[in-house]
């Protein structure tokens, strides 16, 4: 199949899988925000800069680096070497994973009273940590598939999760309640460790179906494919290691600038969990289409990179940045138009409504950056992306300490949007000069 149709196909089947994920994860926050209220679905988010961190050192990183190098082992045509890929992959990140769990565990008090600035963290965090080795397992079998170009078992596994995580909530919450139990914010904690042990259980069961299994690699093989993905992975790694590091501060900083602002820390939780359980949950809803795209373009363009196919990957890059960014204008006229409406309706909350307007503003850019980025380290240059999201990072983090002390949340929604325009222009002027080299006639000879 050519690649482009391989794309189109990966991209489809992934985008339908995301939007059933996040219908389904749109209703599930409405419960929680019903359910748990306002301040504790503000606690139950503050714990995912920590979770998002540990991911990102053991996981997010090494799960790039495996798409990539089966992408280009296949594309020579050296199947074997692929599948050694991924058992080296799993051995080094579980490793790192269950060093996690460990880390996080002993020092949960210490990360919720200084890094969260709230000790009800510490419980939450004890408990999400068990979800880092399933996570490990679950991302390194699909940055196989994807690196094979295989959508379905990333796309189901996506499934899986976010079926049992619901699932699992709801029915503690249900059995809680039948025996005269206040249900607490914690289940919904427990929900993302089943979650992710039904996906990882799941992808292992599939990829072993699908393929005949393959005898322990040789030590030397071994070696050399950690020493390939460790040279691939470090820098991918350190990027997504900083980027998410920026994230955490300042999503961490959120409340405590509000508190600066004059609200109680009760006000302050309730104001982030409306902002980032409600409302931004609204404006990434959309962006199933636009991960997808992006999630199957970087091996695509790391294929054609390889194969030397420099004027399709030039095309390829072309149509699926524009059809992100005709998503991301049609998704800010929509919000523009129903965004109070879906504020008031859906969760109650007059603030959810406001922030959705002003958050309107940032999808053609957001929605394109997927994209933008997702080509950029399908190129090879993940240094360039690394600045280019600190840059837009740091602008949202001078946002939080400069602008929530005298402004308020709505300070930091319109720097928020400042930040996203400072990474488009800084993308695509990469992209440009990057297609020029490849399109050139020099580089066609």
């Amino acid at each position: 199949m050519p690649s482009k149709h391989k794309l189109f196909q990966g991209a489809i089947i992934l985008t339908a899988a995301g939007f059933i994920t996040r219908f389904m994860g749109f209703f599930f926050r409405i419960f929680l925000s019903h359910a748990f209220g306002e301040e504790n679905v503000g606690l139950y988010q503050l714990t995912f800069p920590v979770y998002a961190l540990c991911l990102s050192l053991s996981t997010s990183g090494i799960q790039t680096a495996v798409s990539r190098m089966v992408a280009g082992k296949v594309s020579l045509g050296r199947q074997k070497e692929a599948k050694s890929i991924l058992y080296t992959a799993l051995s080094l990140t579980l490793l790192l994973s269950f060093t996690e769990v460990i880390f996080v565990q002993q020092n949960a008090a210490f990360i919720a009273q200084t890094f969260l600035g709230d000790s009800r963290c510490e419980e939450l965090l004890i408990i999400i940590s068990y979800a880092l080795p399933c996570a490990a397992v679950h991302s390194c079998i699909c940055g196989y598939s994807l690196g094979l170009q295989r959508t379905a078992l990333p796309a189901l596994s996506q499934l899986i999760e976010q079926i049992l995580r619901i699932l699992s909530v709801f029915l503690l919450f249900v059995f809680m309640k039948q025996n005269g139990r206040i249900p607490s914010i914690q289940i919904a904690t427990v929900g993302i460790v089943a979650g992710e042990f039904a996906s990882a259980l799941f992808s292992s069961r599939f990829l072993s179906r699908q393929e005949a299994p393959m005898p322990c690699p040789a030590f030397s093989t071994l070696t050399g494919n950690l020493r390939e993905l460790l040279s691939l992975s470090i820098p991918l790694t350190a990027n997504r290691a900083a980027v998410t590091l920026l994230q955490s501060v300042e999503a961490a900083s959120i409340p405590s600038c509000l508190k600066l602002y004059g609200m109680s820390t009760s006000e302050a939780l309730s104001m982030y969990g409306v902002l980032t359980g409600m409302a931004l949950p609204c404006i990434l809803f959309p962006s199933a289409i636009t991960n997808s795209v992006g999630t199957v373009l970087m091996p695509a363009v790391s294929a054609a990179q390889v194969s030397g196919n420099r004027t399709g990957m030039a095309r390829l890059l072309k149509k699926a940045v524009g059809s992100c960014l005709i998503l991301g204008l049609s998704s800010c006229l929509f919000f523009l138009l129903f965004g109070n409406l879906i504020g008031s309706l859906l969760f109650h909350s007059n603030s959810a409504g406001r922030f959705i307007l002003t958050l309107a503003w940032i999808c053609p850019f957001l929605y394109t950056n997927t994209a933008l980025v997702s080509a950029i380290n399908g190129l090879g240059k993940t240094a360039l992306t690394f600045l280019i999201n600190a840059t837009g990072l740091l602008v949202r983090i001078a946002g939080v300490f400069l602008i929530i002390p005298g402004f308020g949340i709505q300070g930091y929604l319109w720097g928020l949007l400042v930040s996203q325009l400072i990474v488009s222009a800084l993308a695509f002027l990469v992209l440009w000069v990057q297609i020029k080299k490849i399109t050139s006639p020099k580089e066609m000879l």
